[in-house]
C-alpha cells in the first residue's frame, strides 16, 4: 500500500480509484521500464515536532520532491525546510541497515550485525529479567496519537516507566495553558486575523511551537485582505520574528513577566480592559497594581516607561489582539511567572475564545489516544540519572531522542551511562531505536533501525490544531529502501518493533490489531462511523483510500464547546529571575536559541540542513556566538575569531559574530552543533551549546531554565572564517587545523 497508486493524491471528492500497483524500483532498472510518470502522495512530515501535512513526488518508486499538502489544515501548502531535507534523511549514506549487538567497549563505536529475531529475542530475555517496576525505562520523543497509545499500553502492561525527553522543552508552556486557560489542549493561536500581535520570546516565524502554520498566517496578518497587522516582538535576543516586527523590544533577560504586569497595570488604570476580566485579575481590587507601574519596574526591565505605555494602550485600543509568550521567556526561573502574566493580557481585551485571538481546540475525534503528547520535565530527568548512578535502572531504551547530546555536562548523564560497580555497568543494558548514529546509540549495547518516516505508517493529532478536529495519517510513499537485505535485516517501523516484542514476552496489550497499519485502521473505521468530516464514502475501503489520498481527516465544524475560562488573579509579589555563572568582568547572560534547521539538533546529520543559512546571520556548518558589536570592538574581538565561553559546568568554542542588534550584557549561541558521535556531516563540527548550561529549573514546574546561565568570554589568537550561505563550507575530510590562522598582535 505504501507505494500504490491508491495512495496517490486527487483532491476531489470522487473518483478513488479501485485498483492498487505496487511499484517496485530495483537499482539498476531496465531503460525500456522507465515511463517518466510520477505520482504524488500525501502523508505527514517527522523533520520537526510538528507534523505537517506533505505530499511527495514519487517516479519509479523513488522518493524525489516534498512539497506542502494544500488539503492539510495545519500548513495548507506551505512547508519548511526540514521537510525538504527529509529525502537526504531516506537516502543517507549512514543509516543503519541492520540490527546491531555491541562488541567493543561501550561507546566505542563497535558493533557487529545481526538479524531481527535475535536482537529481538536477546532484548525481550533481558526484559523479562529485569525489575519491572521500576528496572526498565523507555525514553522517546514527545508521542501522541496512535504511537502514543502503543507506547502507553506497552511500557503499562510491562510495568516499567516511559519518561520523554525534549532539549528545549515545552513543559513550562503547558502548564501555563492549564493555569491561565484551564486547557489540556494546546490552543491555536489566530494570528491572521488579530490587528495586533504582542509577542514575548516566541520565535514564532521561525522554530517556536508550530512555525509554518504561524507563519502562514503572519502572511495574512501582513498582506491578507485587510488592514495591515502590528507586530510588537519583546526579546532579549534579535531573533527572526524581532527582524520581522515593527517593533523589537529588548527586555532584559527574565522580566518579561514583570513587563506584561506593567502593562497590564497601565490597561487597568486607564479603564481599557474589560470590567469582568479586570476584577478577576485583581481578585476584585486586593491586587496593589501601582508596584507594576511602568515608572516603578523601567529600570529592572530595561524599557523605558513611556514605551511600555505606549504599546500597553495600542495592544488595547486595536483588537482584536493578541498576546503570545514562549522561548527565552519560560526559561528562566521564572518561567512560569513570566508565561502566566503574558497570556493573562489576552483577558483584557477580550481576546480568550475568539476569532483573532486564543481559539481553543476542541477534544480529540479519536478519545482512545493520548489527550497530549506525554512530556517528562527536567527535574525528571536529573531523578533519573541518579536512579541511574545507583544502579536502580537495568535496561534503558532510546527511541527518538538523544539525551546525552541534549542534557547539559551538569547532570553528568555520561557518567550514568559509562559507570561501573564491581565490572558491571550500572545500567547493564542500553537499546537505541534509531536510523542512524547519534551521540546516545552511540553507548548502546543493542541498536535496532528504525524505517524512515517515508517508508512506515503512522498518525498524528496536532499539537496545537487548526481550532477543529484533526487527525493526520501517515503512509509509506515507498517501499523500505533497505528491504533488498532480506526480512532478517533491513529496518522496521518503532510501533511493529514494540509489538514484535510484546508478542515474543507473550504480553497482551489489548490493542485493536496485531499491526500497526492495523491500529491505524481501526481508527479509520471509527472516523468512518461517525459519518462526518472531510471524507465520506460508501464503504470503509473506500472511505481508507480518501484518508490516505488527502493525509487525514478534519471536521471544520467540531469546534470547542466547553466552557469559558475565569483569568487568574495578578500575583501580590513577582519572583525576579536566579541566574548561575561568573558576574565579573566580560561576563554575559546566555541566550541560547534553536537553530533554524538543525533545530534542536536532530537534523545535523543532514548536509541540506546544514548548509541552510541562518536567517539573521546567514552562516552555515558551525557554532557562532553573537555578541554586541560595540562590545565587540571594545574587547578587540572580530567576526570569525574563535571565543572560549566559560560557565560553571564547561567551556566551548565558537566564531564570533559581531552583531548590531544584540544588547552589550547579552550573548546568543544557536544550538544543534558539537556531537560527538554520527556520520560524516555531524561528528566533531561546532560545538554544543546544551553542554555547559547551569542546571538550574523553573521554580514551579522544574523544567530547565535553559536561558538561566551567565558566562564569561575569553578571545584567542585564532581565526577561522565563519562559513556563511553555501560556498565556504569546509571540506568534511580536511584537518580543520589547516582552515586556523594565527593572528599577531597587530591583527588582533
Amino acid at each position: 500500500m505504501g507505494g500504490s497508486a491508491a495512495g496517490a493524491v486527487l483532491f476531489q471528492a470522487c473518483g478513488v480509484p479501485e485498483d492498487e500497483l505496487i511499484v517496485q524500483s530495483p537499482i539498476e532498472m531496465p531503460e525500456d521500464m522507465v515511463t517518466g510518470l510520477d505520482n504524488w502522495y500525501a502523508t505527514l512530515c517527522r523533520m520537526c515536532q510538528t507534523s505537517e501535512g506533505i505530499v511527495v513526488r514519487v517516479m519509479e518508486g523513488r522518493a524525489k520532491k516534498i512539497e506542502g499538502n494544500v488539503d492539510y489544515p495545519l500548513n495548507q501548502g506551505k512547508h519548511s525546510v526540514r521537510c525538504e531535507a527529509g529525502l537526504q534523511a531516506l537516502y543517507h549514506p549512514d543509516r543503519l541497515s541492520a540490527p546491531l549487538l555491541r562488541v567493543g567497549d561501550r561507546g566505542a563505536g563497535q558493533w557487529e550485525e545481526t538479524s531481527w529475531t535475535i536482537a529481538i529475542a536477546t532484548l525481550a530475555e533481558q526484559l523479562q529479567k529485569a525489575n519491572h517496576s521500576s528496572g526498565v525505562v523507555l525514553a522517546t520523543n514527545p508521542v501522541g496519537a496512535q504511537l502514543g497509545t502503543v507506547v502507553e499500553k506497552f511500557i503499562s502492561t510491562y510495568g516499567g516507566r516511559h519518561i520523554p525527553f525534549e532539549p528545549l522543552e515545552r513543559t513550562v508552556l503547558r502548564s501555563a495553558m492549564k493555569n491561565v486557560f484551564q486547557q489540556d489542549v494546546m490552543p491555536d493561536f489566530d494570528i491572521e486575523n488579530a490587528n495586533y500581535v504582542l509577542s514575548f520570546g516566541a520565535d514564532f516565524l521561525n522554530t517556536w511551537v508550530s512555525p509554518v502554520r504561524y507563519a502562514r498566517g503572519y502572511g495574512r496578518f501582513r498582506q491578507g485582505d485587510r488592514p495591515r497587522g502590528t507586530l510588537i516582538h519583546v526579546d532579549s535576543r534579535f531573533s527572526m520574528t524581532g527582524a520581522n516586527a515593527d517593533e523589537w523590544l529588548y527586555v532584559n533577560p527574565g522580566h518579561e513577566g514583570l513587563l506584561a504586569l506593567s502593562m497590564a497595570q497601565v490597561i487597568i488604570s486607564e479603564r481599557l480592559g474589560e470590567a469582568s476580566a479586570t476584577n478577576e485579575l485583581t481578585g476584585g481590587g486586593t491586587v496593589d497594581l501601582s508596584q507594576y507601574s511602568p515608572e516603578s519596574v523601567t529600570e529592572r526591565v530595561g524599557v523605558d516607561a513611556d514605551r511600555i505605555r505606549s504599546v500597553a494602550i495600542d495592544f488595547a485600543t486595536h483588537q482584536p489582539s493578541i498576546a503570545i509568550g514562549g522561548g527565552s521567556a519560560s526559561a528562566h526561573t521564572n518561567g512560569l511567572s513570566n508565561l502566566t502574566a503574558i497570556y493573562a493580557l489576552n483577558y483584557l481585551v477580550g481576546s480568550v475564545g475568539k476569532t483573532g485571538g486564543i481559539v481553543f481546540n476542541p477534544v480529540p475525534a479519536l478519545t482512545d489516544v493520548p489527550l497530549t503528547p506525554t512530556t517528562a520535565s527536567f527535574a525528571e530527568w536529573k531523578s533519573l540519572t541518579e536512579d541511574m548512578k545507583q544502579g536502580q535502572v537495568e535496561v534503558l531504551m532510546v527511541r527518538g531522542t538523544d539525551p546525552l547530546y541534549g542534557l547539559t555536562d551538569g547532570v553528568k548523564f555520561r557518567d550514568a551511562l559509562l559507570g561501573q560497580n564491581n565490572g558491571k555497568f550500572n545500567v547493564p543494558l542500553i537499546v537505541s531505536f534509531s536510523d542512524h548514529i547519534d551521540d546516545t546509540t552511540s553507548m548502546a549495547d543493542i541498536v535496532l533501525p528504525e524505517h524512515n518516516y517515508l517508508e512506515d505508517w503512522g498518525g498524528d493529532i496536532p499539537d496545537p490544531g487548526p481550532g477543529y478536529q484533526t487527525v493526520g495519517f501517515q503512509q509509506p510513499v515507498v517501499r523500505p529502501f533497505l528491504e533488498s537485505r532480506g526480512s532478517h535485516l533491513g529496518t522496521k517501523g518503532f510501533a511493529d518493533s514494540l509489538l514484535a516484542i510484546a508478542r515474543v514476552m507473550n504480553m497482551e496489550l489489548d490493542l485493536p490489531g496485531n499491526s500497526y497499519k492495523d491500529i491505524l485502521e481501526n481508527s479509520a473505521r471509527r472516523l468512518f462511523n461517525t459519518g462526518r468530516g472531510s471524507v465520506k464514502a460508501a464503504d470503509f475501503r473506500s472511505f481508507w483510500n480518501g484518508v490516505l489520498q488527502r493525509g487525514g481527516w478534519w471536521d471544520t465544524s467540531s469546534r470547542y464547546t466547553g466552557p469559558s475560562p475565569k483569568a487568574p488573579q495578578l500575583p501580590d509579589a513577582w519572583h525576579k529571575p536566579d541566574f548561575d555563572g561568573p558576574r565579573d568582568a566580560d561576563t554575559f547572560y546566555l541566550i541560547p536559541f534553536a537553530s533554524t534547521s538543525l533545530t534542536d539538533g536532530r537534523g545535523a546529520h543532514l548536509p541540506w540542513l546544514q548548509a541552510t543559512p541562518d536567517p539573521i546571520t546567514s552562516a552555515t556548518w558551525r557554532t557562532w556566538i553573537e555578541i554586541n558589536l560595540a562590545k565587540a570592538k571594545e574587547m578587540g574581538i572580530r567576526e570569525g575569531q574563535v571565543i572560549r565561553i566559560n560557565s560553571h559546568y564547561g567551556t566551548i568554542e565558537a566564531l564570533a559574530y559581531p552583531h548590531p542588534g544584540i544588547s552589550p550584557e547579552v550573548v546568543s549561541v544557536p544550538v544543534g552543533q558539537g556531537h560527538t558521535a554520527g556520520g560524516r556531516y555531524e561528528t566533531d563540527r561546532g560545538a554544543n551549546i546544551l553542554s555547559i548550561l547551569a542546571p538550574t529549573e523553573d521554580q514551579s514546574t522544574g523544567a530547565l531554565a535553559w536561558a538561566g546561565t551567565r558566562v564569561k568570554i575569553e578571545k584567542t589568537d585564532r581565526w577561522i572564517r565563519l562559513p556563511k550561505m553555501e560556498s565556504t563550507a569546509p571540506e568534511l575530510s580536511t584537518d580543520e587545523g589547516k582552515h586556523i590562522i594565527k593572528l599577531t598582535p597587530h591583527d588582533s
